[in-house]
């Protein structure tokens, strides 16, 4: 592969060694969240030959219509279950940006990344409110069973939105249960990044991935942060009874 390894890390840090997002007292005003958030790290999955027996990242991958040649960012990398299948879905030709606010699951994948000679890889340390993602750089960005640990997810989003290139989406993979419990209401979910910015273009039930699959889309225009109307953390109070999110499943 013709890319060089690349640790991209933020010089300020210190709000993410304090376990807090950074204060900026001139900076834009992000709505609080209506839910409370899982604990980081606390999810336990099974291991990577149990996820590809059920063909967990195959079918995603799938989903995602990833190809050769596609930019894509895998936020949440942590062990780097994703970010090296997608680095060989991608090829030579194409590049995965693994992002992590842990820093020491980032220096393990980065040794693992180098074991395996992945030299389209980079991986970048984001921040809690902030995944640190370059502008107009990524067909795809995942974000799979990590969504329901962001503390400010509407400010995550927010900064996340200009990093999509021209038709790219984000991919989302999680559990249809509460937010302090390890997964999040796919209408809720909705919600959230229809506030921030986003459409929905495809919902998907899929047992194999141990939840649902959910692909967004930017819309035209991204709101002014005072401009964002905060999502009730209930089914009922989103006036959605009990209906999934309404958007074609794909193949």
């Amino acid at each position: 592969m013709r890319h060089g390894l690349a640790l991209i890390l933020p010089t300020a840090l210190l709000a993410a060694c304090n376990g807090a997002a950074p204060a900026d007292e001139e900076g834009p005003r992000f709505p609080e969240p209506d839910r409370p958030v899982s604990a980081l790290g606390s999810n336990e999955f099974s291991t990577e030959d149990q996820r590809d027996r059920r063909g967990e990242a195959q079918t995603v991958m799938d989903l995602a219509e990833i190809e050769d040649g596609m930019t894509v960012a895998d936020i949440g990398a942590g062990n780097g279950y994703y970010t090296v299948r997608l680095a060989e879905r991608v090829g030579d030709s194409g590049r995965v940006l693994a992002q992590d606010i842990d820093g020491d699951a980032l220096s393990r994948l980065g040794r693992r990344i180098e074991r395996y000679r992945l030299e389209n890889v980079s991986i970048r340390l984001g921040e809690f409110a902030d995944p640190k993602l370059p502008d107009a750089s990524f067909d795809r960005i995942f974000m799979v069973h990590m969504y329901h640990e962001i503390e400010q997810p509407y400010e995550f989003l927010w900064r996340m939105w200009p990093a999509l290139r021209e038709g790219g989406q984000v991919v989302v993979v999680d559990i249809d249960r509460p937010t302090d419990q390890h997964g999040i209401d796919p209408l809720l979910l909705s919600c959230e990044f229809e506030a921030s910015g986003y459409e929905l273009v495809a919902f998907k039930d899929a047992p194999e991935l141990a939840g649902y699959y959910a692909q967004f889309k930017a819309a035209a225009t991204r709101p002014a942060p005072g401009e964002i109307e905060p999502c009730r953390g209930d089914r009922a109070a989103m006036g959605e009874g009990t209906e999934r999110p309404a958007k074609r499943e794909k193949a």
